[in-house]
């Protein structure tokens, strides 16, 4: 896969997640209860968070270091509760900021980033699958059922 098809992917998953809500209304985006006891803006909050980690990590790792790993917080599920807590205070508006934000930056990174990293599964890659477009969809599916479920649409 080159840089260019990487980011098509990538948006195609991005476009996915912002369709599974949009037109809801403002207080449906605050209700609890699409993923566990998530609100889609927690989900919003979770998915800036991984790309802001991708964010992070990825020169570091293009310079060939390792990043941390998240056992220092007890593993990954210990650091999405710590962070969904942080982030539950933020208002619904600083998440959408956020979201945009953060994503408009990843996208302008690996833009910025040579495209040699992309065309064979190297370590950049992997980040960036793990933390976009392999990690948008169960978010935008859970979503989805969530209205269905609860809005019938």
């Amino acid at each position: 896969m080159d840089k260019q098809r990487l980011l098509a992917r990538l948006d195609r998953a991005w476009a996915a997640l912002n369709e599974s809500y949009a037109g809801l209304p403002y207080p449906r985006l605050t209700e609890p209860g699409v993923t566990g006891d998530w609100s889609v803006k927690d989900i919003l909050a979770h998915v800036t968070t991984w790309e802001a980690e991708a964010l992070r990590h990825l020169p570091l790792i293009i310079a060939g270091g390792r990043p941390p790993r998240y056992v220092r917080y007890g593993g990954i599920d210990a650091f999405n509760a710590k962070m969904t807590e942080e982030k539950r205070a933020y208002s619904l508006s600083e998440v959408l900021r956020q979201l945009k934000d953060t994503h408009g930056h990843l996208i302008d990174f690996i833009g910025r980033t040579p495209d040699e990293l992309f065309t064979r599964d190297t370590r950049v890659r992997r980040r960036v699958r793990l933390d976009t477009y392999s990690h948008y969809p169960p978010h935008a599916e859970a979503i989805r059922q969530w209205r269905v479920q609860r809005l019938g649409k």
